[in-house]
């Protein structure tokens, strides 16, 4: 049976602290421009009226990454109170460990594991668009399989997988087929994660 929207199923350690400092500019504007083209929001029309739709930025050199709580979709301009800092996550083990003000979103582990199979990514971009998981196919983007859950260790495998055998590195961008209208895209910037997402709804 499928999870529900926006639950968190991995193990979570999280450390309650405030603000997490960071340049969010550039990703809030593009969080901004996802939520009036309703790839990010809440409504009581779609996925039982949970929230969708997360954001994320690489935070120093390493894999940690500040990413939006969990279940902040329905908020229409986030500040760094609603961000959280993942410092670790092992999808072998199914735990994330975090700190900050908020709890991080259930997506966390799929972004994680974006930013360790490419230095070059600093921004992870998960959206729901019916229009872009509609027409996948069509557009010839990289699949995750149908029986694979979103916030998975089962994700995170597929996720690596896609790396390997298909070509999601050079397109940035893929559908997540067991994830009703979820899309994920990534880049070196916002700005790069974002244009790719605009540009494949725009093909639809």
């Amino acid at each position: 049976m499928k999870q529900q929207e926006g639950v968190i199923q991995f193990d979570l350690q999280w450390r309650q602290t405030g603000t997490i400092k960071a340049d969010l500019a550039a990703l809030n504007a593009w969080r901004d421009i996802l939520r009036k083209l309703e790839l990010i929001g809440e409504d009581p029309r779609r996925y039982q009226g949970y929230g969708f739709g997360n954001v994320s930025q690489r935070h120093g050199t390493g894999n940690q990454f500040i990413i939006s709580g969990t279940q902040t979709g329905h908020i229409r301009t986030i500040e760094e109170c609603h961000y959280a800092l993942v410092t670790e996550f092992d999808p072998s083990s199914n735990r994330v460990t975090a700190e900050g003000p908020v709890r991080p979103s259930s997506e966390s582990m799929t972004h994680g594991v974006i930013y360790s199979l490419d230095a070059s990514v600093n921004c992870v971009l998960h959206v729901h668009s019916p229009a872009i998981w509609n027409a996948a196919s069509k557009l010839s983007l990289p699949l995750t399989r149908a029986d694979v859950d979103y916030g998975t260790p089962a994700m995170a495998a597929e996720v690596s997988r896609l790396f390997t055998e298909t070509d999601v590195n050079r397109q940035g961008i893929f559908a997540m087929v067991g994830h009703q209208d979820g899309v994920v895209s990534f880049g070196s910037t916002p700005e790069q994660a974002g244009v790719r997402l605009v540009k494949t709804l725009a093909y639809c």
